[in-house]
């Protein structure tokens, strides 16, 4: 993570990438007004998702559910 000129900047592998994308987008067509009750952490929350969806080409690939659960197994940790 980088700090400058009152801006942060977060470097994702893109598996990280795609995980968190879908897991945000989750996460904004749920009613999650009891979690996430400050109006002001959505800003950043549609910040990250909107630059998400931007920064990565294949999400709406036809093997897009195959790609995400490929990702999801390269970041669990083994047991």
């Amino acid at each position: 993570m980088c700090v400058s000129d009152n801006q942060v900047t977060i470097k994702l592998t893109s598996d990280e990438a795609l995980v968190l994308s879908h897991w945000l987008e989750k996460l904004q067509m749920t009613d999650l007004s009891r979690v996430v009750d400050d109006p002001a952490v959505w800003v950043p929350i549609h910040r990250i998702a909107g630059t998400l969806d931007k920064a990565l080409p294949g999400l709406f690939a036809p093997d897009h559910d195959q790609r995400l659960e490929a990702d999801r197994q390269r970041l669990r940790p083994e047991d």
